[in-house]
Parts: structure tokens; C-alpha cells; sequence
């Protein structure tokens, strides 16, 4: 039985609401995404977005709740 390996290089992007996402390096990245400074295997890139997305609302959601609580 043959293994499937993935030997693609990906990044991790982010978008304007912070919310993340990997995509293979070598392409154009998708619009309203930006790199977000990590590549590497699909493991390593996921790794990094668990590390760094601990909270899953997006920046516009975030901002209402918080304006709510001070007002």
C-alpha cells in the first residue's frame, strides 16, 4: 500500500477580519488574504494557526462585543 504524502509548501494567510487560513505558497494569494509570515509543510502551517487563532469570532464581531460591554 503506498502512503500519500503531501510535499506541497503552504502559508498561512489571514484576511481582514482575522481569520486564517493555509494556501500552497506558490500561488497568488487569494483576494482579501495577506500573507501572515509562516510557511512551511500543511502540519507545521496548521500547527501555527492553532497556536495563533484562539479566538475563532471574526474582528468586526469581536469589536461589537466589546463595545457593547463599555457602553
Amino acid at each position: 500500500m503506498q502512503e500519500n504524502t503531501d510535499s506541497t509548501i503552504y502559508k498561512v494567510v489571514i484576511n481582514h477580519e482575522e481569520q486564517y487560513s493555509i494556501w500552497p505558497a506558490h500561488r497568488e494569494n487569494p483576494l482579501g488574504w495577506k500573507d501572515a509570515g509562516r510557511s512551511g509543510p500543511k502540519k507545521e502551517c496548521l500547527e501555527y494557526i492553532e497556536q495563533v487563532w484562539t479566538d475563532m469570532r471574526p474582528l468586526s464581531l469581536r469589536q461589537k462585543m466589546a463595545a457593547l460591554e463599555h457602553a
